[in-house]
């Protein structure tokens, strides 16, 4: 099994820069590299990879996408003086030629290369790479927007030609559309291309309308070119958020790929001058990790752009602790999408629904308009939602204005606030056998009695028939001790094997008397809830199972009760990206329990990627408690962080899906990030 993080870095790449005024390209530095890799030192990351090679790509690898022709043109810069480099850069768009740029361009494209060498062979499971010039920009016969060769798309194609690779997903997260990468895999349906940027109708750079949400590849792959484009700044955490659990990750699950790269331009993060956006730097941990249970963890992120230095090491930390494996910090700010975030994805998700199925059941079904193509949407006078989502926008504007005033300031200030500590142990278990083949690895945790006195105080008088159960309060004895461990950070996470599936809600309970301030209740099955529970807004309740009778009673105990009963995998993810993760994201909980039912229709499979996933929230504070204990090695391995297979081939059923978006319609005047659509 592939273990550990590769980190590519070379001094090399440094050695060309802009000779003459050019001020459209002065902020193409070579210290964006130095300063990214002292700040990756600076926090002991730098120790804590594997480092790799690098080596000059071939001019065989080049024309992977490129012509010889332009191959030739740009060789020939290394013999150039300044005036025949100035004439050679003005027949492009937005880029700059050194006597350095073809040696440095082979050589970002070799670390590249390098990289999904090491990944695809299992000498690493995922790394990052630290090049320059960037590529995502440039095409056949062009170089544009500071890129000479487009390596992350040679890369796929090198994947492609070398091992045979099938479906890979590229996900660009730079501010600017990677027109290059588009234009490349436009019609090749192994490549699922996914872009957000900064586009603004149209009037900002590349100003392509080949940019915009309805350009969705050709011929045989039509469907496989995804564009987000933002037409404001501003956007932020929550904005980013969204269009990966609304539009990128259920395409991500149904394309299934079998490598991910990540053209990863921190140009949009806050501060930076060319985004003018506010994602913060740990935005991009959350952005990673989301990504990874996905291709077997086969993970390469290759850098592109980001032009505030500070800004861009920071996020370039956050994205090397997520591959580490490390937790990642809670997001900061609202979270509320703003309106225009929403017009956009509601926009991509119409125009792609007919190409895939997560995409067929949304919230326009309840709609007068649902069979209206391009969706104008604006701003409705008095709809609640439309101004919550106003108010963030205005907000954020504020904040890019306040921020920009003393960007350093701002960033110590919030960077001591985000940088958590990974707690000594990262995975506990209390009774689950001693045959488990990664016992080694895990915190044994001693189990304690606990008396009818001590679990009768958390609820009140009319629950107690709940303690009745003998087994309830064995399992609490397993569990709460669990819970003291992971509250005080002493353990990351834990499993417990419990009969009995009542158990999580006292957990629940428990966990806020001993200092979680709010929980997360993932039941995946049928339990009887003590009503102090389901009354109780510091716990979210989110129970899956098959009653029909079962009516929602608050804002946060919520029964998702599935019409169909077989085979719920598809059923469940579908239910993760477009509304458990958007619910559990805006309750920000310091704990998240879940809760694992015997025969209830879900492959271990998916339970594993359900568990990684969770894992993004409450600093990977998760307790998983199982009634049935042979899923527990499936459990303990996700919990630890281990590669998730891929899941196998499933089906989304109509009936459970139009329960979700029921429930949707009803609770997003409340839960504002359940917000995809505006009708």
């Amino acid at each position: 099994m592939a273990s550990g993080t590769g980190l590519i870095n070379n001094e090399q790449m440094m050695s060309y820069n802009l000779l003459w005024d050019y001020p459209v390209c002065s902020i193409e530095i070579p210290e964006r590299l130095s300063t990214s890799y002292e700040k990756l030192k600076y926090y002991g990351l730098v120790e804590r990879c594997i480092p790799l090679s690098v080596r000059e790509a071939t001019e065989e690898e080049i024309m992977l996408v490129h012509s010889l022709d332009y191959i030739e043109a740009v060789k020939s810069t290394a013999s150039m003086n300044i005036e025949e480099l100035k004439t050679f850069s003005y027949n492009y768009n937005d880029v700059y030629f050194h006597p350095n740029s073809y040696l440095c361009a082979k050589m970002s494209l070799g670390a590249t290369l390098q990289l999904v060498d090491a990944v695809m062979l299992s000498r690493v499971r995922n790394g990052m790479a630290l090049v320059r010039p960037p590529g995502h920009h440039s095409q056949k016969s062009e170089a544009c927007g500071f890129c000479v060769f487009n390596n992350v798309a040679i890369a796929a194609n090198y994947a492609k030609k070398t091992y045979g690779t099938k479906r890979i997903l590229i996900v660009d997260w730079d501010v600017h559309h990677g027109q290059g990468t588009q234009y490349t895999f436009e019609e090749d349906p192994s490549i699922l291309y996914f872009s957000w940027h900064r586009y603004e109708h149209q009037q900002f750079w590349p100003n392509l309308k080949d940019s915009d949400y309805d350009v969705v590849g050709k011929g045989r792959g039509t469907g496989f070119n995804i564009n987000i484009p933002w037409n404001k700044v501003g956007m932020g955490n929550a904005d980013y958020l969204a269009a990966f659990l609304y539009v990128l990750l259920p395409m991500a699950y149904e394309f299934n790929p079998e490598l991910i790269l990540v053209s990863a331009g921190f140009d949009s993060a806050i501060g930076d001058p060319e985004g003018e956006m506010c994602a913060t730097p740990e935005c991009f941990a959350h952005l990673t990790q989301l990504l990874m249970p996905l291709a077997n963890g086969k993970l390469c992120v290759v850098l592109e752009g980001g032009y505030n230095l500070r800004s861009l090491s920071e996020s370039v930390c956050m994205t090397v602790r997520a591959l580490l494996g490390d937790p990642v910090p809670p997001l900061v700010g609202q979270m509320v999408p703003c309106i225009s975030a929403i017009e956009t994805i509601q926009n991509v998700r119409a125009v792609h629904q007919q190409y895939w199925n997560f995409l067929k059941y949304h919230d326009s079904v309840f709609s007068k308009d649902s069979n209206t193509k391009k969706l104008n949407l604006g701003i409705e006078e008095g709809n609640p939602e439309s101004n919550d989502a106003s108010n963030a926008e205005e907000k954020k504007l504020t904040m890019i204005s306040e921020v920009n005033q003393d960007f350093d300031e701002f960033m110590d200030s919030h960077m001591k606030k985000v940088l958590v500590l990974a707690p000594p142990a990262r995975t506990a278990l209390v009774g689950c056998g001693e045959k488990l083949t990664k016992l080694d690895q895990c915190l044994q945790v001693e189990e304690k009695k606990i008396t009818l006195e001590e679990v009768g105080i958390l609820i009140s008088g009319g629950d107690c028939a709940h303690l009745k159960d003998e087994n309830l309060l064995l399992s609490l004895g397993k569990i709460f001790p669990l819970i003291d461990k992971i509250t005080k950070r002493e353990v990351r996470n834990g499993v417990v094997v419990s009969p009995t599936l009542s158990s999580g809600a006292f957990a629940a309970r428990y966990s806020t008397t001993v200092g979680a301030s709010k929980v997360l209740l993932l039941l995946l099955g049928e339990a009887d809830i003590p009503t102090d529970v389901k009354d109780d807004e510091k716990i979210l309740v989110m129970q899956i199972y098959g009653k029909q009778d079962v009516k929602r009673q608050s804002n946060y105990y919520i029964p998702i009760c599935w019409k169909e009963h077989n085979e719920l995998d598809g059923d469940l993810l579908y239910a993760l990206f477009g509304f458990i993760l958007p619910l559990a994201y805006e309750h920000q909980p310091e704990l998240v329990i879940l809760t694992v039912g015997s025969n209830i229709g879900i492959q271990a499979v998916t339970l594993a990627h359900l568990t990684h996933l969770l894992q993004v929230l409450s600093e990977g504070r998760i307790l998983v408690i199982s009634q049935a204990s042979d899923l527990v090695e499936t459990l303990i391995s996700s919990l630890l962080g281990d590669p998730t297979s891929a899941v196998r081939p499933f089906v989304l059923k109509q009936e459970n899906a139009l329960v979700l978006v029921k429930l949707r319609q009803e609770l997003k005047q409340h839960w504002k990030l359940l917000q995809n659509s505006i009708n």
